[in-house]
């Protein structure tokens, strides 16, 4: 065709030259960064940690739009930083599998895997995986039993990363959660697989915290802990189209195990599935717990299927079963249950247990519609120091 064109006219030659090979030299106007170029070697074998940073580093300082590109093949990676701020706009197309090392440097007393720091408009897309390779360290996870337990490293951590979309990738099998958001600002998060297995320990699919308008949306979240877990200074968080299970849930905290902890605000979650979790929508904070506050959280148009526990307040949280008794002093009011049905595996489907000295305010139910077909009888609500109001179809009837 090109050569079609050049018998007609030279300019149309050049000029069709000239546009291939930009096209091909930046990729529809992104300048591409192949890892190959630079060394990686996609063998299931070498560590590519270093190779992977110099690629960051050159796109990273390069104006414009930037494209780092990972083909197919397996890449080990050794736990890396890839620390901003950049020139121009940074996409990590992962198109290959990354996969943890599974040594002792690169597994205990670490707290992350791949980490992004202070990066604005980051894109991770492309379709590939990253494998954690937590079978080879879930056992080392004592944290259950000890306070002081040594830290796993979190496959994705995102740190002061802002205005960013993390986008057709799929994480498997982290050593502790799948990914962290801390101190970020407007992230989406849309059409993510994660899994582990359901007896995984604390491989919670997305955690945030002092995080604000994050979106995750269109995904699919099976693991061993929360699927979504939110802790303090999580504000203006929207959930939708999320099937969430094998897991503990959605959850909110659990809250009030420091001083100062920031406020929970502004959590959405709507048109969401839960297959055999154990828990359905939670809040959660600490029995003896010091002061903050939860509030304007939505729930709306959530299916439960085989569900314990599917709507749950608990503010006398104690994992361990070795906590301080007490009054929770974390404040939790505006929350608003809509549309939920579904199936639940326990008796008491809905159970509101609320600090005596902080009494749940203004908790509204609308249309919930829950079935328990166990043996322990008709399905059943609990109510502990929560005031609110319930409207339309009540199963099981309110107790508020």
């Amino acid at each position: 065709m090109v050569e079609n064109m050049c018998s007609i006219s030279v300019f149309p030659c050049v000029y069709l030259m000239f546009l291939l090979a930009c096209i091909s030299e930046v990729g529809f106007g992104k300048m591409v960064f192949n890892v190959m170029n630079d060394g990686a070697i996609a063998d299931g074998n070498t560590d590519n940690s270093k190779v992977f940073q110099i690629v960051f580093n050159k796109a990273c300082q390069s104006e414009g739009r930037n494209l780092v590109l990972i083909p197919r093949g397996t890449y080990m990676l050794a736990p890396i930083v890839l620390k901003g701020p950049c020139k121009g706009q940074v996409e990590f197309h992962i198109i290959g599998t990354l996969k943890a090392l599974i040594d002792e440097t690169s597994t205990i007393d670490i707290n992350h895997w791949i980490t992004f720091q202070y990066v604005d408009r980051l894109v991770l897309s492309g379709g590939g995986k990253l494998d954690g390779q937590g079978p080879s360290a879930w056992d080392d996870n004592t944290c259950s039993k000890n306070p002081n337990c040594k830290a796993l490293p979190i496959s994705l951590r995102f740190d002061f990363v802002t205005n960013s979309r993390i986008t057709q990738l799929t994480s498997i099998n982290s050593k502790n959660a799948h990914v962290n958001v801390f101190a970020c600002k407007d992230m989406k998060f849309d059409h993510i697989h994660i899994i582990a297995p359901k007896d995984s320990p604390n491989t919670d699919g997305i955690h945030i915290g002092s995080s604000s308008n994050i979106q995750i949306l269109d995904s699919t979240i099976a693991t061993g802990d929360d699927c979504v877990s939110m802790s303090p200074g999580s504000k203006n968080i929207n959930i939708r189209n999320v099937t969430c299970g094998p897991g503990h849930g959605i959850s909110v905290g659990s809250l009030g195990g420091g001083p100062n902890e920031e406020d929970v605000s502004g959590l959405t979650v709507t048109n969401c599935t839960f297959i055999g979790t154990q828990n359905g929508l939670r809040v959660k904070t600490w029995a003896r717990s010091y002061a903050s506050s939860v509030f304007k959280l939505t729930f709306e148009d959530i299916i439960m299927d085989n569900v314990n526990n599917p709507i749950i307040i608990d503010q006398q949280y104690c994992p361990s079963r070795n906590c301080e008794k007490g009054d929770s002093q974390v404040q939790i009011r505006d929350v608003k249950y809509g549309n939920i049905r579904g199936t639940s595996s326990s008796k008491i489907a809905v159970a509101f247990d609320c600090s005596k000295g902080k009494p749940c305010e203004k908790i509204e139910l609308n249309n919930i519609n829950l079935t328990y077909l166990g043996a322990e009888g008709a399905v059943a609500s609990s109510c502990s120091n929560v005031k609110g109001i319930a409207n339309g179809q009540q199963q099981p009837g309110s107790c508020i």
